[in-house]
This record gives structure tokens, sequence and C-alpha cells, in this order.
């Protein structure tokens, strides 16, 4: 027998169901790759702060550790012979001019007659951070250039102006980015708006200040340097506070805010006073 054909139609989908199904296929397409992309944003965004802000901690844990070291040895340690002075620490924090001979004052923050280092931006300290026999003191030397933190560690020689040899081509790297303690007045105003509790007075913020001993008229607790007015000197310097202010290189991938950190630290010289 031969099979009965009729005119039954075969099942399938019209163009017009074939169109609402492939706008739809776009549609949930289109919305998994924009979350797939604002997640890579987001997380880029979240790494380069997190580095950011983890390489600012390892600087501050340098500069608290040099401040510790501060003037070691002192001038105790001197066995009188001139061409030895490479040996110990004069001062434990180094200023021009005149060093180490002519006495200079810290003035608010630093600087005053210090020819501004120690500064609110600028230090150099003086010690050996790994002694031995055949080492040397050094001048180690932090000063912010635009955003960016430098440091600096030259041998120190005898004679020689500490800020002068610390300045010399290449002495100075890059040490920790995006340092914005001293930003100008329409960037803080802008960091203001989004971190109402730093920036106090709407000024720059020391990333140095220092705490002085007082041995004319000893005090207790010790004054701000600024405040001893006879023994605010970079010899009597006893505690340096350390602020950083580091900016993320990218705002926040969600809100677009820009994102800041504060960071203390506080080192205290160690060695036998001076």
């Amino acid at each position: 027998m031969k099979p009965a054909y009729g005119n039954l139609r075969q099942p399938g989908f019209t163009l017009i169901e074939l169109l609402v199904a492939l706008f739809i296929f776009l549609v949930i397409t289109g919305a998994a790759f924009t979350l797939l992309g604002s997640s890579q944003k987001h997380y880029q965004t979240e790494s380069q702060v997190l580095t950011s802000f983890q390489e600012a901690r390892l600087g501050l844990d340098q500069i608290v550790r040099d401040v510790n070291d501060a003037g070691f040895p002192p001038p105790t340690f001197s066995d009188g012979i001139a061409a030895h002075a490479n040996r110990y620490a004069s001062s434990p924090f180094a200023w021009s001019s005149g060093y180490p001979n002519t006495p200079c004052l810290l003035g608010p923050y630093g600087g005053g007659t210090c020819s501004n280092i120690p500064g609110a931006f600028d230090i150099i300290i003086e010690t050996n951070p790994n002694p031995d026999l055949s080492s040397r003191v050094q001048w180690i030397r932090y000063k912010l250039q635009g955003t960016t933190l430098m440091r600096g560690v030259v041998n120190k020689t005898p004679g020689d102006d500490p800020v002068s040899d610390t300045s010399a081509a290449g002495i100075l790297v890059p040490f920790v980015e995006n340092v914005v303690n001293q930003a100008s007045a329409p960037q803080i105003a802008q960091y203001q708006a989004a971190y109402p509790g730093m920036f106090p007075g709407g000024v720059p913020v020391p990333i140095f200040t220092y705490i002085c001993d007082t041995p004319t008229t000893p005090q207790f607790p010790a004054p701000s340097c600024a405040n001893a007015i006879t023994d605010n000197s970079p010899a009597n310097i006893r505690d340096v506070t350390v602020t950083l202010i580091v900016a993320a290189p990218l705002p926040d991938a969600t809100s677009g805010h820009l994102r800041l950190v504060m960071l203390n630290g506080r080192g205290r010289r160690v060695n036998p006073k001076q």
C-alpha cells in the first residue's frame, strides 16, 4: 500500500518568533557582558588601590625604622681622630647650612633657621643602619616632590653639606607614589568633599612633625619642637610623627569618588643621647 499524504503542515517558528528570540538573546548577552566588564573594572581598581596602599604602608614602616636608628652611633663613640668622623653621627638629623658646627632652631613643623630641613616635607636622618667595623654612617633623606616621596641614601662625608650631597643627581629616587599631603587649595577642597575629616583647616598636612627633648628646662611630656624655644634643635629631636595621605591612582569604579587613606606612624630615636 502506498502511504497517504495529507495536507498537514510541519510545525516550526515564524519569522516574528525568531526575531523576538534573537532580540531576547541579545539583551541577555549584552547585560552579561556589561556586568562582566563592570566587574573587571572594579577588580582592577580595587587591585590598584590595595597595591598603592600596601606600598605606602611599607614606606611608612621604613621611615619609622630609619628614625628609630637616627643618631647611631652617637658622638660618644668618637676616638678623637678627625678622619674617623664618618664612623659616628654628629647629630641624629642633618641640616644646612653650617652643619654640624652652626646650630639651628626648628620652626613650626620644622624649618626655622635650619633651611627647612628638618621640615614638614623634607628630612635628613643621620645613622649607620648596618653597623659593622667597615661600614660608614649615612645620610638618609626623604623629600616630597610633587606627589612623590623621594628617598636617597649617601655615605656621610665629614665637612660636606648633607643637603647638597643628598641632592646630587641619581641620589633621590621615587619611594612612595601619590602622596597628596601638600595638595593645592582646589585639590584639598575636592578631597574634603569626599573625606571631611582630612586636611583640617583646608591646609596641607605635614609629613613630619617633631617632639623635642628639653635639657635646659626639663618638661614632661616633652613638647612640640616648635614650642621648645631654647632646645628646639635637630640634636634634641626625640620623636618624629609621620603622616602620609595617599590617593589611589583611580577613583572608585562604582561611585566615581576619590579614594584616599591616611597612614600614621611614630619613630622614636632610641640611641644614646647626643
